[in-house]
């Protein structure tokens, strides 16, 4: 069986290849890519979907592989498939963080799939905090990493402001044409790689209250947060458009933006030191880093308080203590923690029903989610949680029934807290 080695992305690729970039979340992706741009490089983001990426991974990967990596893999190979890209001059990218999980090794199950299917040339760029590969045609500098933060805090307020309007807006589809409205116009300004932090929380304040100005109605919803596995968490592709269904439920979705994922994996690299020792000169670096997105995730968080009408997210340094007593911050394979602690984030800003979705046989959310929900709900009774597995042989059906029997149950549930108040009144 043929074996694909390690190809580099060299500067003189940067010039020729178009970078192509699997979905996640499509609007920060967008944002990231153009910024990239801004340093030259040729950058598409996939959006295909249906039954056919499935396929096309587990032809030629082991169905016992993570889900994501079967996604994420098909959809690369359906793009060099369908004849829209030379081959020849094209480059795939993946984003990892380089932890003990099966995620590690999608750059190996990548490479041995497109040497199945006779794309053995093509290159694969690894991008990777923990530096697994180098690639002198793609590197990240400060300058770049500085763009993309500004990137993910963009989605995050799109995101969350786009959630908090759709299940209300008197006009079906306003609010997310108002988000690709402002995705595409901050890429220009993203694009021109000159970033004034002035312009950008102006930025915020002009985001805020253009969503403010989208025309709602009051009705009964169900708020539902989604938390997981960062990419069927994130990805419609993952999750069978969890949130487009949830939405058409009559349910409010809240979804715990990316950039707290990036404070997770800083806040690790922080606290392996204070637990092990370790890197003690690499210590301050990421310590000042965390500072950094902590307090710039602080002024975002502050421009949605500022409008009456939007409910912000909770600070990092709150969600980060929130898993005391019930995991510890030691715990970081996959999302670790930062799972448990997302459900606990959720509840406390009123958010009782949780969907926790996690590829079938993710070890690390098994653990950190699924396995957590038992003592959440021991000290948390009000809370609803239903664990949902993404899998290439798990039915659509059968995951939109047990969503909709948790909705149901958040419904009968309402209902009897309203009934019980009413008593308390009249006894009154």
């Amino acid at each position: 069986m043929p074996e694909q080695s390690h190809i580099p992305f060299t500067r003189e690729m940067k010039k020729t290849h178009t970078i192509l970039v699997p979905t996640m979340l499509p609007m920060h992706f967008e944002l990231i890519i153009s910024v990239m741009r801004t340093y030259g490089y040729k950058m598409e983001l996939l959006r295909s979907s249906g039954p056919e990426i499935a396929e096309a991974g587990l032809k030629y990967v082991h169905n016992d592989t993570c889900y994501p990596a079967i996604l994420v893999i098909g959809q690369f190979l359906d793009a060099l498939q369908s004849g829209k890209y030379d081959p020849e001059r094209v480059a795939l990218i993946l984003f990892q963080t380089g932890g003990g999980c099966r995620a590690s090794n999608y750059v190996s199950l990548l490479r041995k799939a497109l040497a199945r299917a006779g794309y053995s040339h093509v290159p694969v760029i690894a991008i990777s905090f923990s530096g697994l590969e180098k690639h002198p045609g793609l590197t990240l500098s400060v300058k770049k990493l500085h763009g993309m933060m500004y990137a993910i805090l963009y989605g995050d307020l799109l995101m969350t402001l786009a959630n908090q309007c759709k299940p209300y807006e008197i006009n079906a589809g306003q609010a997310d044409a108002l988000a690709q409205e402002w995705t595409e116009r901050l890429g220009r300004e993203l694009g021109t790689g000159r970033i004034s932090y002035k312009r950008i929380r102006r930025n915020y304040e002009r985001i805020v209250r253009s969503f403010a100005e989208i025309p709602r109605r009051e009705r009964e919803t169900v708020k539902v947060g989604v938390v997981g596995e960062i990419f069927v968490k994130y990805s419609p592709l993952g999750n069978n458009d969890l949130e487009k269904f949830l939405v058409s439920e009559g349910a409010e979705v809240v979804v715990p933006g990316l950039m707290d994922f990036i404070l997770y994996c800083v806040y690790n690299s922080v606290e392996d030191y204070r637990l092990y020792g370790r890197g003690p000169v690499s210590h301050h670096v990421y310590a000042l880093a965390y500072s950094v997105l902590c307090r710039k995730k602080r002024d975002m968080i502050e421009a949605i308080e500022r409008e009456a009408s939007f409910e912000a997210p909770t600070l990092f340094e709150r969600t980060a203590n929130l898993a005391h007593g019930y995991i510890s911050n030691g715990t970081k394979m996959g999302e670790g923690w930062l799972l448990t602690a997302e459900m606990l984030e959720l509840a406390e800003s009123g958010v009782k029903n949780i969907v926790c979705t996690q590829p079938f046989g993710c070890l690390p959310n098994h653990i950190c989610g699924k396995g957590m929900m038992r003592p959440i709900k021991e000290r948390n009774p009000e809370v609803n949680i239903v664990a949902i597995d993404y899998d290439a042989g798990a039915t659509k059906v059968n995951q939109e029934n047990r969503l909709k029997l948790m909705l149901s149950n958040a419904r009968a549930r309402a209902r009897q807290a309203e009934a019980e108040e009413v008593k308390e009144k009249v006894a009154v």
